[in-house]
């Protein structure tokens, strides 16, 4: 009887040792890969824009912070900042922020000297700039005077704004060299809703003059309209 049970006990160890290795992965065999698809992509204008101009949209916070310090130090400076209400208050954008196709009144307020001299608030006077569609995406031109910044409008993963890419063209030239081909023309900013009827272009450390520009961009009524040729 003995022996029975033996060889039993030794059948049932067998197996136990049996199933062990079945379920005890192989110390070579490969770890399995585990995919995560990446549901983030990066907004476009981040693949457009050169790095020195994604640093100035980035840091477009500090831009508003110095630009309105430096004017609000002049007592009638920040009258006239408190009279541009949500325009010049770096918190007011709104929702859907695309400005539709045609004529609009614009004009630019420049805030800060950047270490230059001059005063710390501009305000010039307005004038008539366009906004365009080009394929999926929108276009600003201003179409007449010395310095003209014309660039494309790219979605941004902040949906409250679209990020405005685009050169200056100066003086004769019959068109603005495409973004990236002149550093010292590239331009970079922000278009944001502020009011109904009522957008803005911001451009963060701009290349001359100034330590923040922003452009009021108004539609244009049919009376108001400029004349065509």
């Amino acid at each position: 009887m003995a022996p029975r049970i033996t060889r039993w006990l030794a059948m049932i160890g067998l197996a136990a040792i049996v199933s062990g290795c079945a379920h005890r992965p192989r110390a070579d065999a490969p770890a399995p890969v585990v995919e995560v698809e990446d549901t983030e992509a990066a907004p476009e204008w981040r693949v457009v824009a050169r790095a020195n101009d994604e640093t100035r949209i980035d840091g477009i916070a500090d831009a508003w912070r110095r630009g309105l310090d430096e004017a609000s130090r002049t007592r009638g400076f920040r009258g006239l900042i408190a009279a541009e209400g949500a325009l010049l208050d770096p918190g007011a954008a709104l929702p859907r922020p695309a400005p539709p196709p045609g004529p609009y009144q614009c004009r630019v307020i420049k805030l800060g000297t950047a270490g230059r001299s001059g005063p710390p608030f501009v305000a010039y006077k307005p004038f008539f700039c366009y906004v365009e569609a080009e394929g999926p995406l929108l276009t600003i031109v201003k179409q007449t005077g010395s310095q003209r910044p014309a660039g494309r409008l790219y979605p941004d993963s902040d949906e409250n704004r679209l990020v405005f890419l685009g050169t200056l063209a100066l003086g004769n030239e019959d068109a603005p060299l495409p973004y990236g081909e002149d550093q010292d023309r590239d331009m970079a900013g922000v278009v944001e809703r502020v009011a109904p009827f009522r957008w803005r272009l911001v451009i963060p450390f701009p290349r001359r003059e100034s330590t923040l520009d922003v452009f009021e961009l108004v539609p244009v009524t049919e009376s108001a309209r400029p004349a065509a040729g």
